[in-house]
This record gives C-alpha cells, structure tokens and sequence, in this order.
C-alpha cells in the first residue's frame, strides 16, 4: 500500500508542476572578452525550458564561437540552466542563472557558467534580457575562463497567471 501511496504522490506533484508552469524557448546570443575577430569572440545558443513563478530550467545548445573550425568542430555544447528571479518591480526583473554542460570534441569539456540579468517583460509572451557573466572551462589538463556580454529574446508559449488550479465557485 506505501508504494500506491508514493506513486499517487509523485503523480499529483508532477501534474501541478506541469499545471502551474509554462514554458519558454529563448534566442540567447553573446560575445566574449576572448581574443580573436569577431566571428570567433560571439557565441549563439537557444534554450528551451519550463518556468514556475521565480524559479526555471532550461536546456541550451548553442556554439561557444561563431569562427571558422579547422578539423572537429569543438564548439558545440549542451547546458542545463536554471534561473531564478531574484527582485521583481514593474515590468523588469533582475535574474541569476547558474550553469553546467558538456563541449562536444573540446579539450576543456566541461562549462560551468554565472550570469546575471536584468529582464523585461514587452508582452506576457515576449521578454527581453540583458545579461552578462563568466563561463569556466574545464578539462584533464587545463582550464580557462571568459566574460560575456549579451541579449536575448524569450517567447513563452502561454502567458503566466498565479491562480488556484481549482477554480473558486461562479455565483
């Protein structure tokens, strides 16, 4: 019987996230304090995720360099990101997102990034998102890092509204 039990538990906390989220798909590009042209200093990503109230997580592929390869292309990386919304006035939000993710062929594999923001709700579908921060790159036998600057645009698929999902009794 517990395991019943436990089973209708997770099932009831999973439809209320999935009922009190929404979610989001992102257009995310930067460029990089880096030496090199400008190809090779910009970076391009999207992001796909789910928002409940302050707190999101994301998935995001993009390109660590928008410059030529030569061989293996070692920019390419995966990333989970979550982000919180940390003070909120009007239509602007100041945001904090921690990173971690893997660079496919690189010799530094592993990205962990921080960044902040500063984000503006246009529509409640439409957002706008100044950020800037650091990504660490990491490998066996070295390490590096490097600031960014950037702007991104986030579509929602449906706007946000905080209400019950039970909805209160018409009179």
């Amino acid at each position: 019987m517990p395991k019943i039990s436990l089973a209708v538990a997770i099932l009831l906390i999973f439809i209320t996230m999935q009922c009190s989220s929404q979610t989001y798909i992102s257009f995310v590009p930067s460029i990089t304090n880096s030496p090199g042209t400008l190809a090779e200093k910009s970076n391009l990503s999207f992001e796909v995720g789910r928002q409940w109230d302050v707190f999101s997580l994301g998935a995001d592929i993009g390109k660590t360099s928008l410059g030529k390869n030569v061989g293996k292309d070692t920019t390419i990386y995966l990333e989970i990101r979550p982000n919180l919304n940390i003070f909120q006035q009007g239509k602007f939000t100041n945001t904090i997102t921690p990173g971690i993710g893997f660079i496919f062929n690189a010799k530094e594999t592993l990205v962990t990034e921080v960044t902040s923001g500063i984000e503006y709700a246009f529509s409640p579908l439409l957002h706008f998102n100044i950020y800037f921060g650091q990504y660490f790159y990491s490998g066996r036998e070295s390490a590096s890092n490097v600031s960014f600057f950037g702007l991104s645009v986030m579509r929602y698929f449906k706007p946000y509204k905080t209400e019950s999902m039970i909805p209160a009794p018409t009179k």
